[in-house]
């Protein structure tokens, strides 16, 4: 996965306008894409490809819908960690990392260490996955979920200016 250079790339008026487009659906073909920003398919092309180079697109996925796969439990999880040393973080962070069950991970500030989402087919995997990831592991000082009642939106659309 390309790495950002240590500046931001400055993406003029084309560059956004293609953002937003691809953001919103990553198949649009670039013919469809270069007749609605007013710049050739080639130059569409280039503009994709600089921008994936630079780091400013990391990769296409696809946004499943859970309930189709009958994953009916999605929860945001607080985590607290006995503390915050480089070591303790990190541990946790590779964990998180490497569970399949959590879609996402934060490292966070305000009095709690990280923000996570879980989900999970059922009440019963999602117990288990708590005492594998949070009762179970000595870093972790308290833990607490928030059962999401509806997903509202999902996706990563970022706003471009």
């Amino acid at each position: 996965m390309p790495r950002p250079s240590s500046s931001p790339r400055k993406l003029d008026s084309f560059d956004r306008a293609i953002l937003r487009i691809v953001q919103r659906d990553a198949k649009t073909p670039q013919r469809t894409i270069a007749e609605a920003v007013n710049l050739s398919a080639a130059a569409v092309q280039r503009r994709i490809a600089a921008m994936e180079a630079a780091g400013v697109i990391e990769r296409n996925v696809a946004i499943v819908d859970t309930k189709a796969l009958g994953m009916t439990i999605t929860s945001i999880v607080e985590v607290t960690l006995i503390n915050e040393r480089p070591q303790t973080v990190d541990g946790a962070k590779a964990l998180f990392l490497a569970a399949p069950e959590v879609q996402q991970c934060y490292y966070v500030t305000g009095g709690i260490s990280f923000v996570l989402v879980i989900v999970t087919d059922d009440m019963i995997e999602y117990e288990a996955i708590t005492r594998r990831l949070f009762a179970d592991n000595e870093a972790v000082s308290s833990f607490r979920s928030l059962i999401a009642l509806d997903r509202v939106k999902a996706g990563a659309e970022i706003v471009v200016r």
